[in-house]
């Protein structure tokens, strides 16, 4: 059997760390060449809330021979339309994409390369780019979490890539994969966003007064569109967020504000994927994750200031219109969102 993680960034490389641990072969594919001769050289090495350094295969894609069973897909999803052609001539006849990508990527795996070679992950922890072979774990160990599932029914892959992701943290087959998909949707939605645009941690922007209001709002945001489309938000690590944060009355509001910052237990050292990007002048993901929820909310009849007034902000920046602060927070509760 042949496996590839196909983007090999903060969280494949740590990924594909412990399934070679594991004595598991893996393949890390990244584009990244200073990233690959670096683990070439030295193995993978983790850092953070774990310490360890593994050898493991790293290769570039142009370095991509034969077929894989499965593949690991965690580019960034806006790259989806570009990767899926390539990697659907890499991936075996009855092999499986499994992509961990945030948002709701399926779709575009389905339509690459068929629901029956597309199982998706939701997943639950965090993780810092350092570079050269390195990458930190900023959630806790006890926070890796995998929701897997499939866009098909029963896939007889299911199990087997159980096993690999089990290498790394607990996994939960979902029979409900979307609405697992649509709880990290909403936190990522709430979270992801203010950290690119303030440059804070998760835990800060779960803590701090006025990016703390923004989250619930964007939360609440997400809630209302899922309700309208009909869709059933799963729990997110044991928790029911939709009961926790769900704000229809004053008093459900100074509960749900008061419980925020529970919500990154275990992640507060996470900084947004998006504000890697934002600062080295890349766009980032916005679009695939509020975007998500702009979208459909429009369709539906669903106002979502808040998602629309982060979106254009991120974009802002993405132009050079505006900078990276803390003040941006401020700005956006301005708006009257």
């Amino acid at each position: 059997m042949r496996v590839a993680i196909y983007g090999a960034g903060a969280m494949g490389t740590i990924l594909g760390a412990y399934i070679a641990a594991s004595g598991k072969q893996i393949d890390l594919i990244t584009r990244n060449i200073v990233h690959v001769e670096a683990i070439k050289k030295h193995g993978a090495q983790v850092l953070g809330n774990a310490n360890f350094t593994v050898r493991v295969n790293a290769l570039t894609p142009d370095e991509m021979s034969g077929v894989y069973d499965i593949i690991f897909l965690m580019t960034k999803q806006r790259e989806n339309s570009k990767i899926l052609p390539t990697l659907r001539d890499f991936l075996a006849d009855d092999g499986v994409i499994c992509t961990l990508q945030n948002g709701l990527p399926e779709p575009s795996v389905v339509e690459a390369v068929g629901s029956k070679r597309c199982l998706g992950c939701a997943v639950g922890w965090g993780a810092n780019a350092l570079g050269e072979g390195r990458a930190e774990l900023t959630s806790e160990k006890s926070k890796m979490t995998f929701a897997l599932g499939s866009m098909h029914g029963h896939n007889k892959w299911l199990n087997i890539v159980k096993e690999y992701l089990e290498c790394a943290g607990k996994v939960s087959i979902e029979e409900n994969l979307f609405g697992a998909r649509w709880a990290k949707l909403a936190i990522n939605s709430a979270f992801s966003p203010l950290s690119a645009v303030t440059g804070m941690t998760f835990g800060k922007v779960g803590k701090n007064f006025t990016t703390r209001r923004l989250a619930l709002k964007l939360l609440n945001e997400a809630f209302e569109v899922a309700e309208t489309c009909g869709v059933e938000i799963g729990e997110i690590q044991g928790r029911n967020i939709v009961e926790i944060y769900r704000c229809k009355s004053g008093l459900k509001k100074i509960s749900a504000f008061t419980l925020l910052p529970l919500a990154m237990r275990g992640h507060g050292n996470l900084t947004s994927g998006m504000y890697y990007d934002l600062k080295s002048g890349k766009k980032c993901d916005v679009d695939f994750i509020n975007g998500v929820i702009q979208r459909l909310g429009r369709k539906f009849g669903v106002k979502t200031p808040v998602n629309d007034a982060v979106i254009e902000m991120a974009h802002e920046i993405e132009r050079g219109e505006r900078g990276i602060s803390s003040a941006n927070a401020k700005i956006l509760l301005n708006k009257k969102v």
